[in-house]
């Protein structure tokens, strides 16, 4: 039988939570965009000694589990006696690392920049030749032409690919709770602790995780039909006999 009065109760924890998520989500993929638009170029460059960092970088965070690298945020850096010296300085850039919402938010934007800077190189890599040659021939210098047609045009492109990416960024936030800060899945885990009840607690929690979902790929669609429409393929139109 599901225990109704979980709802009732614990709904302003779940709000508090949802508040968390959303903001740790949203947060977290601009700072990562924001990362990855330079990063994609120099991906993208064929000089390998400018290219070379990018892929390293992107190649650790899109092949270790995100769960690990925010443990290692979050425990491992105050090992090292030089951060140690950080902190006993008062050094404000490294008092984020000693709160847990700065570690979550600091692994969360170089994990989505990683997966984001390949996502807008691989976009950069597939622009049709002949828009790089028509903006050569009318005389753009490098930076002109992405500031006018490469990114822009990038951008525009990796959209189906992006929007499975914040929405994968939405659900691998709910690690955050493994140290200690209350989102959306700590509110469900605090539920069940104090409920007993880890069905209504979990599927709850779930039930809002999957609203938010069917929200975002709504906004998505509305925006590659506006975004993308010219590459949608058209129909013929048949003249009247």
């Amino acid at each position: 039988m599901i225990e109704w009065s979980l709802f009732a109760e614990s709904w302003p924890a779940y709000l508090d939570g949802l508040w968390l998520t959303v903001k740790l989500t949203a947060l977290s993929l601009v700072a990562g965009l924001v990362l990855a638009i330079p990063l994609a170029v120099l991906r993208v460059s064929p000089n390998r000694w400018v290219a070379g960092p990018v892929w390293a970088y992107s190649y650790f965070f899109r092949g270790t589990p995100m769960l690990v690298q925010l443990l290692l945020m979050y425990y491992g850096l105050g090992q090292f006696e030089w951060i140690q010296a950080q902190w006993a300085e008062g050094n404000r850039f490294w008092l984020v690392f000693r709160d847990p919402y700065g570690c979550a938010l600091v692994t969360f934007a170089l994990n989505t920049g990683a997966y984001t800077t390949e996502i807008i190189a691989g976009a950069l890599r597939a622009m049709p030749h002949r828009e790089i040659e028509a903006a050569r021939a009318c005389g753009m210098s490098r930076f002109t032409m992405l500031r006018r047609i490469l990114l822009p045009g990038a951008l525009r492109r990796a959209l189906p690919a992006y929007s499975n990416e914040i929405i994968f960024m939405l659900h691998g936030t709910s690690i955050a709770s493994t140290v200690t800060l209350v989102d959306l899945t700590g509110a469900a885990r605090n539920a069940y602790s104090q409920f007993f009840a880890p069905f209504e607690a979990f599927i709850f929690a779930g039930l809002i995780y999957l609203c938010l979902t069917f929200a975002l790929v709504g906004l998505f669609r509305l925006a590659e039909r506006r975004w993308l429409a010219h590459l949608r393929p058209r129909t013929p139109v048949r003249k009247a006999a």
